[in-house]
Formats: C-alpha cells, sequence, structure tokens
C-alpha cells in the first residue's frame, strides 16, 4: 500500500507560480496511475490533472490546461504539479491519489489511496 504526502502549498497573490509536490512510501508512484484533485469550500472534489502508470499519457482538466502541468520524477517517486499563472478560483485544497486499477481516470471515486491535501489560496 503506498502513502503519499502533499506539499508545497501557499498564499500567493494572482499571477505567480507553485509547485505542489505528492511524495509517496511503501510502493514506487510508477506503480500507479496518479492524480490531483481540488476541492473548494462547498464544491465536490474535481479532478485537476493525471499521469499515467508509464508516465506516457497526461491530461488535464478544461480550467488547467496550458497553465498547469503534472510530472513523475521516479528516483525520488514523487509526483508533482506545476501551476502557472494562478487565479483565485484556483483556491482549493488539493490532493495527490493514486489509482492502482488500470487506465486513468477523472473521478475521485476512482482513486484508492488519497494524501491529506494541502491548501492553496490565490488573492486577487
Amino acid at each position: 500500500q503506498v502513502q503519499l504526502v502533499e506539499s508545497g502549498g501557499g498564499l500567493v497573490q494572482a499571477g505567480v507560480s507553485l509547485r505542489l509536490s505528492c511524495a509517496a512510501s511503501g510502493r514506487t508512484v510508477s506503480s500507479y496511475n496518479m492524480g490531483w484533485f481540488r476541492q473548494a469550500p462547498g464544491k465536490e472534489r474535481e479532478f485537476v490533472a493525471g499521469i499515467s502508470r508509464s508516465g506516457a499519457v497526461t491530461n488535464y482538466a478544461d480550467s488547467v490546461k496550458g497553465r498547469f502541468t503534472i510530472s513523475r520524477d521516479s528516483t525520488k517517486n514523487t509526483v508533482y504539479l506545476q501551476m502557472n499563472n494562478l487565479k483565485p478560483e484556483d483556491t482549493a485544497v488539493y490532493f495527490c491519489a493514486a489509482r492502482e486499477r488500470p487506465f486513468l481516470r477523472t473521478t475521485a471515486n476512482e482513486y484508492e489511496t488519497w494524501g491529506q491535501g494541502t491548501q492553496v489560496t490565490v488573492s486577487s
């Protein structure tokens, strides 16, 4: 069973960049399809970005396409979310999730393991 710990969140102004990290332990991230999700107050958890087990496939929510990039460093057993040109509507708790079953998915209930989340707040 993999354990996930997110870090890198914070309070920033609109237009700046942040990089979130998801450090895995217990098993290698290359054993999983990995996803980033976010949840704003009063809203459902939504898919942000995902990377396949092989690392060859990535996908993004339309709202972040062109601004966010998901990547993986197998040597550090860590998945990253580079977030550029942040907007106030990106404010949320960001979660890293792992899916052991095949294929990359965009719905939260398709992922078996979750981190505790990291808060990102973007002021205007």
